[in-house]
C-alpha cells in the first residue's frame, strides 16, 4: 500500500482537530508513550517578510530576553489590533516599517491529531462530545479554518486521512506531499501549498527509523514563489513581487517519550543539518521550519535551536525537553501552570552528566560527540512580536499550544532564518480560555481556531 492511500478505516476512526498554528511570511526584494499525541492545537499567526539585503539593520528576535510590557503598551496594543480579531485571539503586530517589503504569505502548522491517536486514549478527551471528534465533521471545518486565513503553505502532523484533505485542498488550489510514518503507526507529515503562489521545485522526507531514531518522519520542500502573485485582502496583505524567490519548507513531528532526549535531540539535529544542506545546494535561500518539536520553551531543545549550539553533557536526557517537568508542574498545581515554561533554567556548569556512547551516538552522531552545533541561525516567529502577558510566557512564546485533561503547555513552533521576517502573529488562546471549554479540541475551538503565523 502506497504512504499517500495508508489510512485507517474509515468507518472505525473518528478523528480531532489538535493544535494549530500558522504563520504569514512576507518576502523582501533584495526568512513511548502515546499519550502526547493527543494534545490539542491552539491557533498563532505570525507575519514575516524577506529581508532586502545586509545593510538593513532590523533588531534581532528578543530570544531569552524578558519582555517588558507596560499597562500603556498593552492599551495600544488592544487598540491597534481592535479591527482584526478572531474570537478571544487578535492580531498582534510587529512595530516596524513593512511598506517597502514585497511577497507577504501565510504559513500554518497544523497538527491535527490522529484519528487513531484519539481512539487510542479516550480518557485525554472525556470532556470532548464525541460530536465534535468525528472525522467528517472535523474536515470540513479545517478546510473552513484554512481559507479564512488566505494560507498560502500548510505543514500538517499527525495526518492519517491525506486523501481526504488533499480532495478538499485541492479545490481550493492547494498541492499537497505526504510522509506517513514507518512502522505500525498510521499517521505522518503533510506539506500544502497554493498552486497559484508556489511551485514545487524540490522534496525529500527524513525517515529517521534509518538513523536508529524511531519511526518519525520529516519533510522538507523547496518551493519557489511565482511571479505576478494576486493580492490578498488588507488584513492579509499579499503583495506582488518583482522577482522570485525560493525557500526551503520543513515539517516534523519528533518523537513524544519524554524519556528519551537522546533520540529526540538526533531527530531534531538531522532535521536541521538537512535543511541547511538543502538551503545551500539552491543558493542558500531562506529556510522555514514547522511542526510538533514535543519540547517546552526554554527547554535545552529549544536552546539549542535558539542559540545553535549545545552541551549535552550540561543536561539529563530525560529532561532535555522540557515535558516531564512542565508536566509534574501542571499536575501540582491542578493545570495552574500558565507561566510553568517561564523560568527556563540551564544546569550548573559544574554538573555534568553521564550520557552512555549509545545516547551520545544517537543525539550527536557520534560516541565521542558532546558539543553539538547546527548552521541555520534561527528565529521563533512569536518570539520575534511581543505579545500579551495573558497569552504569552516571560520569554515571549505562547502560554500554550496544547490542552488535553493531562497536558497544557507549548510544543508546536515555527522557526525561520533571518532573511525572513515576522510582520504579525494570531494570539494563542489563554490557558483561562482554553480551561473553560474544558479541553481541546471543543464546540468552539474546533469550528474556529487555528495557528497562524504571517510571514
Amino acid at each position: 500500500m502506497s504512504p499517500k492511500n495508508r489510512q485507517a478505516p474509515p468507518s472505525k476512526h473518528l478523528r480531532v482537530t489538535k493544535r494549530k498554528q500558522s504563520l504569514e511570511f512576507e518576502q523582501f526584494d533584495g526568512n513511548n508513550n502515546q499519550t502526547k499525541r493527543q494534545r490539542v492545537t491552539v491557533t498563532e499567526t505570525e507575519t514575516l517578510t524577506w529581508k532586502p539585503g545586509p545593510s538593513t539593520n532590523f533588531a534581532t528576535s528578543n530570544r531569552f530576553e524578558p519582555l517588558h510590557s507596560s499597562r500603556k503598551r498593552s492599551k495600544w496594543r488592544k487598540i491597534k489590533n481592535k479591527s482584526v480579531t478572531d474570537g478571544d485571539r487578535q492580531w498582534t503586530s510587529s512595530s516596524r516599517d513593512f511598506s517597502s517589503f514585497k511577497d507577504k504569505f501565510v504559513v500554518v502548522s497544523y497538527n491535527i491529531l490522529g484519528v487513531e491517536n484519539a481512539l487510542k486514549h479516550p480518557d485525554l478527551y472525556e470532556k470532548v462530545p464525541p460530536e465534535f471528534l468525528k472525522w467528517e465533521r472535523r474536515k470540513k471545518l479545517i478546510r473552513e479554518e484554512i481559507n479564512s486565513y488566505n494560507a498560502s503553505i500548510l505543514c500538517f502532523q499527525e495526518v492519517d486521512h491525506f486523501d481526504d484533505l488533499d480532495d478538499l485542498l485541492q479545490m481550493d488550489g492547494f498541492r499537497g506531499v505526504y510522509k506517513a510514518r514507518t512502522g505500525e503507526a498510521y499517521d505522518g507529515c503533510a506539506i500544502f501549498w497554493r498552486e497559484k503562489l508556489f511551485t514545487l521545485l524540490h522534496q525529500e522526507n527524513i525517515e529517521f527509523q534509518n538513523f536508529g531514531l524511531r519511526h518519525n518522519v520529516a519533510q522538507l520542500c523547496v518551493l519557489k514563489m511565482n511571479q505576478n502573485l494576486p493580492e490578498f485582502e488588507e488584513q492579509t496583505a499579499m503583495t506582488t513581487s518583482s522577482q522570485n524567490q525560493s525557500l526551503v519548507v520543513g515539517n516534523i513531528h519528533v518523537l513524544f517519550n519524554p524519556n528519551r532526549g537522546d533520540i529526540k535531540l538526533g531527530q531534531i539535529r538531522l532535521f536541521l543539518e538537512k535543511a541547511y544542506k538543502l538551503s545551500q545546494v539552491w543558493g542558500g535561500i531562506p529556510v522555514l521550519l514547522a511542526g510538533d518539536l514535543n519540547s517546552s520553551p526554554r527547554s535545552a531543545l529549544y536552546q539549542f535551536l535558539a542559540s545553535s549550539e549545545l552541551d549535552v553533557r550540561q543536561h539529563d536526557r530525560r529532561y532535555i525537553s522540557g515535558q516531564l517537568e512542565l508536566t509534574s508542574k501542571c499536575r501540582a498545581f491542578n493545570f495552574q501552570c500558565a507561566n510553568a515554561t517561564s523560568g527556563w533554567r540551564s544546569n550548573s556548569r559544574s554538573l555534568l552528566y553521564r550520557w552512555s556512547d549509545e545516547e551520545l551516538r544517537l543525539a550527536t552522531g557520534s560516541e565521542e560527540v558532546t558539543q553539538l552545533q547546527h548552521r541555520l541561525k534561527l528565529h521563533s516567529a512569536y518570539f520575534g512580536i511581543p505579545g500579551s502577558h495573558r497569552t504569552r510566557e516571560n520569554h515571549g512564546e505562547p502560554l500554550a499550544t496544547s490542552y488535553h485533561s493531562k497536558f497544557m503547555g507549548t510544543v508546536d513552533y515555527i522557526w525561520h532564518t533571518e532573511e525572513l521576517l515576522p510582520v504579525r502573529v494570531l494570539e494563542t488562546l489563554s490557558p483561562d480560555s482554553l480551561r473553560r471549554s474544558g479541553g481541546l479540541p471543543s464546540k468552539v475551538t474546533v469550528e474556529s481556531f487555528t495557528s497562524k503565523y504571517i510571514f
